[in-house]
């Protein structure tokens, strides 16, 4: 064979967990929360695309102690200096309470803007390598999510196309669903973003009459597949969506947790008037404060701040300020090395997890850094369906369909090493293995081609444009 959390816990049976986990699969959540809905009739249209994560789905289930869960991209937060930053909070409240409590800028706090610079630079090597960076040019966002959320709505109407990487962040799946626009995905392999894939897609919009709105693309270590945008193939990237005149979304929450240290050129450096870069401090500080930023040119900016006083009025000036707060007094680069190094032994332990158990026909990424293994399971296997009886032998994992628009992406999963100790991902991969050898072994009994030996890993590369 080759390769290619929240409390309170919820308790009960693990068959109520598994029939939760099969009404996910199923998609009968919104189905659910439809039935009885007297207002049922007077919804935007819109919202007929609003449906609930499968990845969310799962939380329930897989918060639960006696599941392993391989499902959810939750940072681990053991090595925060929490009394240090406890007496920083009771600080900031003495001190700054009655500003810090108080309305704020939609743009965000000044101070935080400012610093933001440091941790793009930090990753860049310099300040002029992020492409050039000026503080009023940043919206702090109630985490990239939000900014995300706040692009579709001002560049998509109803029928709009988005291309994003197959497959792609489920978030933001959600979001272009909401706003009624069109994925088509773009092939990717081994490297990232198949430059002569985006090309095809372009072309076949021109031939249409029809233009993107915009590129969405996770470049470093690539939610849900690993992998990263090599170097070689970013400007080419970047003339492509410049010649046919496509913005570029680049969505960069994981660019600083490579487990070398190795950072990559951003796209935004390469054109800065065509590229609104995000950035979060979720996967490097705390995901529970939701701060996030955009990188935006002048004009995009200033829609970005309409569109954030329409939506919050402001992004929340406490939550802001403790991770300005946080900048100023700890040493946060030596922390995120210390991030690094705890997702590395994590993901090695997967790896070699998966090399020891996983059956033949089964490969899977390698990444180099962030939080995701991208497997691919032997033809014949669904692990939409499986996920049910996975749960019932304790373990979760996020099925690829959830990173499809189309649905598609059955044969996929993804894998998450960041929250779980080491011990904890054996095991859990241990009984993964055992659920797919189940699968393995009806498929036999009823006739189906069997497993065929696995092959380098990398996701497998689909249609160019599968919407």
């Amino acid at each position: 064979m080759t390769a290619m959390p929240p409390d309170p816990r919820t308790t009960g049976s693990l068959g109520t967990g598994a029939a939760a986990a099969g009404a996910a699969a199923e998609g009968d959540a919104r189905a659910a929360g439809d039935a009885g809905d007297p207002h049922l009739d007077r919804y935007a249209a819109r919202t007929a695309g609003m449906t609930a994560s499968e990845i969310r789905a799962l939380f329930a289930v897989a918060s639960r102690p006696e599941v392993v869960s391989l499902a959810g991209g939750m940072p681990n937060l053991a090595a925060l200096p929490l009394e240090s930053l406890s007496v920083e909070v009771a600080g900031l409240v003495a001190a700054e309470g009655q500003s810090a409590l108080q309305y704020g800028s939609a743009q965000g706090v000044p101070v935080l803007r400012e610093q933001i610079g440091d941790v793009m630079a930090f990753e860049a090597g310099s300040l002029g390598a992020t492409g050039g960076f000026a503080p009023d040019d940043v919206v702090v966002t109630v985490g990239s999510q939000s900014a995300l959320d706040m692009l579709t709505r001002l560049f998509v109407d109803p029928g709009d196309v988005v291309l994003a990487e197959s497959p792609s962040y489920v978030g933001a799946l959600g979001s272009f669903a909401a706003y009624q626009a069109e994925v088509r995905h773009v092939a990717m392999d081994d490297d990232g973003l198949i430059p002569a894939a985006l090309d095809e897609a372009l072309q076949r919009l021109a031939r249409e009459g029809r233009r993107a709105k915009f590129l969405y693309t996770v470049p470093n270590f690539h939610n849900p597949v690993g992998v990263s945008l090599a170097a070689d193939r970013r400007p080419e990237i970047v003339e492509l969506c410049r010649r046919h005149g496509v913005l570029i979304v680049e969505d960069n929450p994981y660019g600083l947790l490579g487990f070398d240290g190795q950072t990559y050129p951003s796209l935004r450096s390469m054109d800065p008037e065509n590229v609104v870069y995000l950035g979060s401090f979720s996967k490097i500080f705390a995901s529970g404060l939701r701060v996030g930023w955009a990188l935006a040119p002048h004009g995009i900016r200033d829609k970005l701040v309409l569109a954030a006083e329409s939506a919050t009025l402001c992004p929340p000036a406490f939550t802001q300020l403790v991770v300005s707060r946080y900048l100023a007094t700890h040493d946060w680069r030596s922390l995120v090395k210390s991030f690094r190094e705890m997702y590395r032994e994590r993901c090695e332990a997967m790896l070699g997890a998966l090399e020891t158990h996983l059956p033949d026909g089964c490969r899977w990424t390698r990444p180099q850094g962030g939080f995701f293994v991208w497997a691919t399971v032997p033809e014949g296997v669904d692990t939409r369906a499986m996920l049910p009886r996975a749960v019932t032998a304790r373990v979760a994992y996020a099925s690829g369909t959830g990173f499809h628009a189309d649905g598609s992406g059955s044969r996929h999963m993804r894998l998450s090493f960041c929250y779980p100790p080491p011990e904890r991902i054996t095991e859990g991969v241990r009984r993964l293995a055992g659920v797919l050898d189940g699968e393995l072994d009806l498929l036999r009994t009823f006739g189906v081609a069997g497993p065929r030996h696995g092959t380098p890993g990398g996701p497998q590369a689909p249609a160019v444009d599968t919407a």
